[in-house]
């Protein structure tokens, strides 16, 4: 049967439902924009919405997280349907995105039966058939300028089924499609029901192209199925990047096949390694929750582990580390050494071919001059070619191996790719031009968002993207871990603040440079045992940010912020709790300066 098959405001007068029937004493009504706890009368039993009900209607753009930036009408009646009899049509199997097609379709599924409780068999209902148009259906891979929207409609037809269109040029804007789509279904637990929201219009696209995650697999090893659940929650908000920190000084995880002794030596244990299968399997998963995934072979800093016996790193776990590095072990690469750049060519020939990224990351951070400037052959080398040992000479010493590097990245690219650096010496205002030209490279900032180097970059016309760790750097606010106190980019960032770091705020007229922005977990004191709750539900503020744009204030957000990091726990990933439930229930009553509170109302 379906109840809630004609506009709300007819229910009353249509529907006759016996309360013994109904699962709860409670119902829900929308009253300014809040859903409000009300017990369930004579005279409301047959209107009665659930929670999840009540949430579709009451809020705008019912619930949808991001927040569509396109029309966005999910109508007033919700239709019963069968999980049994859904059918999705899309892409033929003789397209290059059909196996995307079917593993989204798949994932689409499990997520409706996830929201089922266990236990309860759901009643039964009308047919849902989802159609995907896809324009271009042989595109299987993101780019930067890649058209991800999409278009969603749901009505009834005239033989009684509930009819789903999604419209999208290719495969990723469909998948943003069918998760929106996830997104209107719900589960009533009133009547045992899943029901979708009918009569909905969406059209839909994001503001910026890219919307990632990083995630460090050095410092602490990060298990595949960790990594899995992180690619889940940023399909549900539509993050589109996931980047791959996945060497560093500290371990060497990742199975090259062209130098698997790195991994041999340089891992924590035989077992906490990266393997091709493991590889192939992640960037899989991703794509088919719209996400690339992002290698980045941080150089020529960060390493350590894994090259000991190459003799190509200098200054490996030198004491004290703080003369050498900002954190133990230290190590780089030692850049006068030829046969350095055959070794860094193998590891990317190895990279692109496992990954086949559109863009390509190089690191490039934290390179500590007195590290080179302590090892003596670097420095008979320098004095050889009439250099110093100045600040500027250890630039050009670094550009020796940046340029010699990025050709090689060309090479086993086969053509020129954008390659992403970030902020560093060389991004600095009297070094930036003559050593970074902005034709070949992309500038990922890290820096706070109103430090000089930001409005230097946007002067002159660079592409960024933004990871201010005033914002963004997920692992502040814990303890310190060389040393005591807490760490050293505390306090904590709660996701009012994420919510407010926008791209418009921090480059103003110059916001078209900015390709997006990106949530950063470094993992020196994160493990598989508490990631999810580091960056989740966190990065799912940056990415509404990221794909709406929003001209209001989180406060406007909150309560659908507070419904997706539902949904993210619905979906198995270990979300932060930000309120306790009574707020949820009762929600009304807790903001402070609320719509209810504020006037001292009590309806």
């Amino acid at each position: 049967m379906d109840w809630f098959g004609v506009p709300l405001v007819l229910l009353a007068t249509l529907l006759v439902v016996d309360i013994s029937a109904l699962n709860s004493p409670w119902r829900y009504e929308c009253i300014k924009g809040y859903c409000q706890k009300k017990p369930i009368t004579e005279e409301t039993e047959s209107s009665a919405m659930s929670l999840a009900a009540c949430r579709l209607f009451c809020l705008e753009a019912g619930a949808i997280w991001p927040k569509p930036t396109g029309n966005a009408s999910v109508g007033t009646v919700l239709s019963t349907i069968n999980f049994n009899s859904i059918d999705v049509i899309g892409a033929n199997s003789e397209t290059s995105s059909f196996d995307l097609v079917r593993g989204a379709t798949k994932i689409f599924k499990q997520q409706i039966a996830d929201l089922v409780p266990n236990g309860v068999t759901p009643k039964g209902g009308k047919s849902l058939v989802v159609t995907l148009n896809i324009e271009k259906p042989n595109i299987n891979s993101l780019s930067l300028d890649l058209i991800e929207s999409y278009t969603l409609t749901v009505s009834e037809s005239a033989d009684g089924r509930i009819q789903a269109v999604i419209n999208a040029n290719n495969f990723f804007g469909a998948r943003h499609g069918l998760e929106t789509l996830n997104q209107i279904i719900i589960f009533d637990n009133l009547r045992d029901e899943l029901q979708i929201a009918r009569d909905v219009q969406i059209a839909d696209g994001p503001a910026y192209p890219y919307r990632g995650v990083l995630l460090d697999t050095s410092r602490n090893y990060i298990t595949v199925e960790t990594i899995k659940k992180t690619l889940t929650a940023m399909g549900a908000a539509k993050l589109n990047t996931f980047h791959w920190h996945i060497t560093d000084s500290h371990s060497f995880p990742y199975v090259s096949k062209s130098k698997p002794d790195l991994a041999k030596y340089g891992a924590y244990a035989p077992e906490k390694v990266y393997s091709a299968s493991d590889v192939k399997q992640i960037i899989q998963y991703g794509k088919e929750r719209g996400v690339r995934v992002l290698p980045e072979f941080d150089a020529p800093a960060h390493v350590g582990e894994g090259w000991q016996n190459t003799g190509l790193v200098t200054c490996f776990n030198w004491q004290p580390w703080q003369d050498y590095c900002v954190e133990p072990p230290c190590g780089q690469f030692d850049v006068t050494k030829p046969e350095l750049y055959d070794a860094i060519a193998d590891i990317y020939g190895d990279m692109f071919e496992q990954f086949q990224p559109d863009i390509f990351h190089m690191g490039g951070d934290e390179v500590n001059f007195n590290c080179w400037n302590s090892t003596p052959s670097i420095v008979d080398w320098m004095q050889k070619k009439g250099w110093g040992l100045q600040e500027a000479d250890f630039v050009k010493l670094w550009d020796h191996f940046q340029s010699q590097a990025l050709e090689k990245v060309y090479q086993k690219a086969g053509k020129q790719i954008p390659v992403i650096m970030w902020t560093s010496h060389l991004t600095n205002k009297e070094f930036l031009l003559d050593y970074l030209p902005k034709e070949k490279y992309i500038v990922q900032i890290w820096t706070t968002g109103t430090d000089a180097t930001v409005s230097n970059l946007l002067d002159n016309d660079y592409r960024v993207i933004l990871s201010n760790y005033d914002a963004l750097y997920l692992d502040c606010g814990f303890a310190g871990w060389v040393t005591d106190g807490n760490n050293w980019c505390s306090p904590y960032i709660g996701w009012q603040k994420v919510y407010e770091n926008k791209p418009a705020k921090i480059a103003g007229q110059k916001k078209y440079l900015v390709l997006g922005a990106e949530a950063t977990l470094w993992t020196e004191q994160v493990d598989s045992t508490s990631l999810d709750s580091r960056l989740w539900p966190r990065s799912s503020a940056m990415a509404e940010v990221l794909w709406s744009e929003p001209s209001t204030s989180w406060r406007e957000a909150e309560t659908r912020f507070l419904i997706h990091r539902e949904r993210l726990v619905k979906l198995g990933v270990n979300a932060d709790a930000l309120e306790p439930e009574w707020c949820m229930q009762y929600e009304e009553n807790c903001p402070i300066g609320g719509k209810f509170n504020i006037d001292n109302r009590h309806l």
